[in-house]
């Protein structure tokens, strides 16, 4: 949705393997970019996003059969949510919403950290308000709840430090790398993220190269990135929130994963694009209007606007 070039043509492609990416090993050695690691544990990547899902039905189709995710998989169990694992560290949730919701489905976003009381306690000496520590899922591991200074529900998760491969048969991706939302003041979002947290920028731009209209920055110790969608008005429906509050995966070749997610079901006359970022990418859209993008892990030429400033995930 970063705008986009003229899409190329697109060869329909039989090698499904593209699509996934070879899991690399943990790097941890990050640097923090704001505050000392003496007071703020690492934070390594995003371990799950969260959505609403009104017919959980044609979500589970959606997620199971399309993107070929597995569905209440080891990493799952013990979640009181509709769970589908990315990966044996990563997975997206559904939590069942009324018919008659509207407004944004994005309910939470998760991180991975490597002590969660430690983080839990820095949060508190630094003026936060997080919820009380408690243990969840298969694995039994620390978990609380927060908000940052716009109201958005984020979550810290004690790493569980696997690297196992957990790829379902018709899975297009094992990695997910980067979760976006609206935000209406950036440099207050900043100051959380940023000067408390440790986030370091990845790129910006905007639709015309003189203008700011998506801020990424990355967490302080890994490769994945926020992305906060800027100038969306606060009269903004449910269809263009679904647009704009989104996840993404991460792909090795974005035409051999458009012909997977055909094989599997998916119905769209969209093709991949190049955006203003300068990286191929494809959107689709779940049964409630929630945008997963799938991206390849690397720009195929320069992007607008500002040059790139951190590593890209691999």
């Amino acid at each position: 949705m970063k705008g986009s070039f003229p899409a190329l043509s697109i060869a329909v492609m039989a090698a499904v393997t593209l699509c996934l990416s070879a899991r690399p090993a943990r790097d941890y050695s990050g640097t923090n970019r704001s505050v000392s690691t003496q007071d703020r544990p690492d934070i390594y990547s995003i371990a799950f996003v969260r959505f609403k899902a009104v017919d959980l039905e044609k979500s589970r189709a959606f997620y199971g059969k399309i993107l070929g995710l597995l569905p209440d998989s080891d990493h799952c169990k013990g979640l009181t949510d509709a769970c589908f694992a990315v990966n044996s560290d990563q997975y997206v949730a559904l939590s069942q919403a009324d018919s008659g919701t509207r407004g944004s489905f994005l309910q939470e976003v998760g991180f991975s950290v490597s002590g969660l009381e430690k983080m839990h306690k820095y949060l508190a000496a630094h003026g936060q308000n997080p919820g009380p520590v408690t243990r969840r899922g298969a694995h039994n591991l620390l978990y609380f709840e927060t908000e940052d200074p716009e109201h958005n529900k984020i979550a810290f998760v004690e790493s569980w430090g696997s690297d196992n491969q957990m790829t379902g048969l018709n899975q297009v991706s094992d990695r997910l790398f980067h979760a976006g939302w609206v935000v209406r003041d950036l440099a207050k979002e900043k100051k959380f993220y940023s000067d408390l947290l440790g986030f370091g920028l990845y790129w910006y731009g905007g639709f015309k190269d003189a203008n700011t209209d998506w801020y990424e920055i990355q967490v302080p110790d890994g490769d994945n990135w926020v992305e906060f969608m800027l100038h969306i008005p606060a009269s903004a429906d449910h269809a263009e929130l679904g647009v704009q509050n989104h996840f993404s995966l991460g792909v090795k070749d974005i035409k051999a994963c458009a012909a997977k997610l055909r094989a599997n079901g998916l119905q769209s006359k969209d093709e991949p694009e190049i955006g203003r970022d300068g990286k191929w990418s494809y959107d689709i859209y779940d049964p409630d209007g929630n945008r997963v993008e799938l991206m390849e892990f690397a720009p195929a030429q320069a992007p607008c606007c500002h040059p790139y400033t951190a590593a890209h995930p691999k």
